[in-house]
C-alpha cells in the first residue's frame, strides 16, 4: 500500500464528497477549482493505485467511462437510463455466482459487476406526469 499523499487526500475528499460516481475528467474538474497546479496524470495515475489498493471502488458504466466510488467493498450499482444518476445498490453481493462460472465455465474470476438499468423512481414519476 501507498503512502497517503496529498493528492491522495484530495481524490478522497472528492469521493467522500460527491453524490455520484465521478469520471476522472469529474475528479479532476473538481480538485482544479482548488488546487489548479495539480496534473491530470497525477490524478489518473493515484486513482488506479487506490483501486488497486481496495481504497476506493472502480466500475466501468455502459456510457463507455471508468467511474470512481468511495466504496471499495463489493456491491451492486444501479444508472438511470434518463438522468443517469447512479445509486448503490445495498443488496448481499453474490458471491456464489463467481463460483458457478468458475465450475461450469472453467474460468478463474475474482469478482463481478452488475449495474442495473432503468427509470429511477423520480424520473418515473416524471414520465407519468407527462
Amino acid at each position: 500500500m501507498q503512502r497517503n499523499t496529498l493528492q491522495r487526500q484530495f481524490i478522497l475528499e472528492v469521493l467522500t464528497n460527491s453524490k455520484k460516481h465521478p469520471s476522472i475528467d469529474e475528479i479532476y474538474i473538481e480538485i482544479q477549482k482548488k488546487y489548479p497546479a495539480i496534473s491530470k496524470t497525477t490524478i489518473y495515475r493515484n486513482l488506479k493505485q487506490l483501486a488497486t489498493d481496495g481504497v476506493i471502488g472502480k466500475v466501468l458504466f455502459q456510457d463507455g467511462l471508468e467511474r470512481y466510488d468511495i466504496r471499495a467493498d463489493q456491491h451492486y450499482h444501479y444508472q438511470c437510463k434518463n438522468c443517469d444518476r447512479i445509486y448503490d445498490i445495498d443488496i448481499p453481493y453474490l458471491k456464489n455466482i463467481d463460483k458457478e462460472v468458475q465450475k461450469k465455465f472453467g474460468l478463474n474470476v475474482d469478482k463481478h459487476d452488475v449495474i442495473f438499468t432503468g427509470l429511477c423512481s423520480k424520473c418515473n414519476n416524471t414520465k407519468k406526469l407527462l
